[in-house]
């Protein structure tokens, strides 16, 4: 099935190819992309970039935020970040001059991403890539500056929150139907684990939308969960490919539903890949009344405060008091704003108090094939008892199981799952060229 795929992904006319910080990290990184890129136009293909900033530019510059002002404007730290990625595009567009072809750079707005109107984590409304296609058809190489794109109401310039990178190449890819949108990073692939905590990790061939919408939501790196959203949503294959090895990659596409994929599911493994995630912390909000529409109450304020949550358990009330407790996850640089909006409902609603906890880790086990495999929860739990992780909360989906626990555990409890489910490769096959894994 595989080598099927890349057939098709090597029959292309259309290529979307975005670099991440990592393949951009200085100067001969920036030449070594360049080569790439024209490398893939030799091949006959129109080629469109999009870049994220070099290395930790982006860090740098939320460094230097933080020293000007505590609490920069909202509009102002997103006009200083896209700074970077405007850097990277016009760096690369130099370096393949270099190499005898034209480039043409476009920012996020003269690229036509629009987007709403919320600073810091915009989500992209609609492309329309007039420029970019005039570019295409003049002959040039086209590199847009990622994360970033302009305000359909206020015409203010936006940023799309952290990987927004993959999401702009993916929404590019389907505003020009592309063949395939390429997602070069410094691993070879989406592996089985995280390389850096299980080196025995083993590189997938193929994945569908489903199990990476998982995968990604569940902590791992590779991919941003709004890119595999976009591009489940629009058909767009997604090709995961280090751009330090010339190796094939990943390709992510299909659907569990298909029957190509339920064969090809059948040939493979019950589960896909063990994924953690550490940037997440975990509030509870103690003795709410048990009574309709409170909790309705405390998720609506949440909701206001622009705040995602991930897995969500409620207790049993106490007959004796008719109180509750409820338990949720979230963004761990969301914490302090839930709790804000938390504080402000407490004599409205009555509860005692709340608990934040911001030193816990998700581990979560994620494969199409436990839909028919019965016996998959049990053997998840019983490994992480032998390696004495304790289970903090639980959530699962069709095709996911997912527990908090520890972040002291987190290692532990991903090095045991991958083991007990026979993901180990037999050799050593994943490598981590750069730092981020993006």
């Amino acid at each position: 099935m595989g080598s099927d795929v890349a057939e098709q992904v090597s029959r292309r006319g259309l290529v979307v190819q975005k670099y991440g910080g990592s393949s951009l990290s200085d100067a001969a990184a920036v030449k070594r992309v360049a080569r790439r890129i024209v490398e893939a136009k030799k091949q006959g293909n129109d080629v469109v970039v999009a870049v994220s900033a070099m290395g930790d530019s982006t860090d740098d510059l939320l460094d230097l935020a933080s020293k000007v002002s505590p609490v920069p404007p909202a509009r102002e730290l997103d006009m200083l970040l896209t700074a970077g990625e405007r850097i990277s595009m016009a760096v690369v567009a130099m370096a393949i001059s270099d190499l005898g072809f034209t480039a043409r750079s476009f920012t996020g707005s003269q690229a036509g991403v629009i987007t709403d109107s919320v600073h810091g984590k915009a989500k992209i409304i609609d492309v329309t890539p007039g420029r970019i296609t005039d570019a295409i058809a003049e002959g040039h190489i086209v590199i847009v500056a990622g994360f970033q794109g302009v305000s359909q109401d206020t015409k203010e310039i936006t940023t799309l929150g952290r990987g927004g990178t993959d999401t702009t190449a993916v929404a590019l890819a389907a505003a020009l139907d592309a063949d395939v949108c390429e997602i070069y990073t410094d691993v070879d692939g989406v592996f089985t684990a995280d390389p850096r905590i299980v080196p025995s990790a083993r590189k997938l061939e193929r994945v569908t939308y489903e199990e990476m919408l998982e995968l990604a939501a569940c902590g791992a790196k590779i991919l941003h969960l709004r890119c595999v959203e976009y591009a489940r949503r629009y058909d767009i294959p997604i090709h995961v490919r280090s751009s330090f090895s010339q190796l094939h990659g990943t390709v992510v596409s299909g659907s569990i539903d298909d029957p190509l994929s339920q064969e090809a599911t059948m040939e493979q493994a019950i589960i896909s890949g063990v994924a953690h995630d550490r940037s997440e912390a975990k509030i509870t909000v103690v003795g709410v009344p048990d009574k309709v529409g409170e909790a309705a109450r405390i998720f609506d304020a949440l909701s206001k405060a622009q705040i995602n949550l991930d897995m969500i358990v409620q207790n049993v009330s106490a007959a004796s008091t008719n109180l509750t407790d409820i338990s949720f996850t979230l963004p761990r640089t969301d914490g302090q704003t839930a709790m804000q909006a938390l504080h402000a409902l407490k004599g409205a609603i009555g509860f005692d108090s709340l608990i934040y906890d911001d030193k816990i880790g998700k581990v979560s086990l994620i494969g199409a094939g436990m839909r028919s495999h019965p016996g998959v929860t049990a053997k998840f739990f019983n490994c992480l008892a032998e390696a004495g992780v304790n289970i903090g909360m639980i959530s699962t989906s069709e095709i996911r199981i997912s527990v908090v626990v520890d972040e002291g555990d987190v290692d532990a409890a991903v090095t045991a799952t991958h083991t007990a489910f026979d993901l180990d490769a037999d050799e050593v096959e994943a490598v981590v060229y750069g730092g981020s894994g993006r």
